[in-house]
């Protein structure tokens, strides 16, 4: 099993790994499914993510992403060496040390990225974000939009479950029925990661960040920031941040719009594993009040 004939075979990595023909190493990054360096008859490595009993699609997915945002001019991300059902195939990128200067010129990518631009909100393939999906039809306009495919369908789940109780339900549901008045000035589309928690940025050896995971649409450029924000920050934020700035700017109040652009992630995270992440989901509706 080289290179080539992994790309050529994807499906038939599972086989090959059963039968002890690829050496394996388990790796962080399996929240989706399982992770592992798989090291080739060649002395190379790649990474593979494994989802046996995933939803349909899930993979193939990503790989869409992959590719889109590899298209652009922005942050690096890992090559699509293959994908089947089952299995992603990326390439395998060393990891580093968070730096000033990698921060810095992640922001300045970023701001390339999302001035890429898309031809609309949402994707031309069907999305997931976890192992939820996310609906990437297309709408007219962000506010209505994000609040329809990316509050709303969340906001149900997370209180049929009843992580979200029906009082919280109608806090964030207000929230939804103001997004107009305030997501601030219109702006286009832009192509972007769509679940960019910090743990979603690879510091990598050869001194970058890379983007990993993604959940890529034509989105709002300032749903990526604010996420970058969540749980503890990304490292060397404010640097990252300066430079997006410098390069792409901001519109005025972008920071006080941050609970909003966040509460998407949250209430995927209250519809995926329940209650616990309740409080953040109320502390940033109750911001925007």
């Amino acid at each position: 099993m080289d290179l080539a004939y992994l790309r050529a075979h994807p499906h038939q990595v599972p086989m090959f790994i059963e039968h002890q023909r690829i050496r394996c190493t388990p790796v962080p990054g399996g929240s989706v499914g399982v992770a592992q360096r798989l090291t080739l008859d060649d002395g190379g490595d790649v990474f593979a993510k494994f989802v046996e009993d995933g939803p349909k699609g899930l993979l193939h997915a990503e790989a869409e992403g992959l590719r889109w945002l590899a298209a652009a001019d922005g942050p690096p991300v890992p090559e699509l060496i293959a994908v089947a059902d089952e299995v992603l195939v990326l390439d395998w990128v060393p990891t580093g040390e968070p730096s000033a200067k990698a921060a810095e010129e992640f922001g300045a990518a970023l701001a390339r990225l999302h001035q890429a631009g898309a031809e609309g909100f949402g994707a031309p393939w069907q999305g997931f974000i976890g192992r939820l999906p996310q609906d990437n039809g297309p709408g007219d306009d962000w506010p209505s939009w994000f609040a329809a495919r990316r509050i709303e369908p969340y906001l149900k789940t997370s209180r049929d479950s009843g992580a979200l109780s029906t009082q919280d339900a109608a806090l964030v549901g207000a929230i939804a029925g103001r997004i107009a008045d305030l997501a601030g000035p219109a702006e286009p589309p832009a192509r972007i990661h769509g679940d960019l928690w910090p743990g979603n940025v690879h510091w990598a050896a050869d001194g970058r960040a890379w983007l990993i995971d993604p959940a890529a649409h034509g989105g709002h450029r300032e749903t990526d920031l604010a996420q970058l924000g969540l749980w503890g920050g990304a490292p060397h934020l404010d640097r990252i941040l300066a430079a997006y700035d410098e390069a792409h700017p901001l519109a005025d109040g972008w920071r006080e719009r941050a609970p909003l652009h966040r509460l998407h992630l949250l209430l995927v995270h209250t519809a995926l594993f329940g209650a616990s992440f309740r409080d953040e989901v109320v502390s940033a509706a109750a911001r925007l009040r």
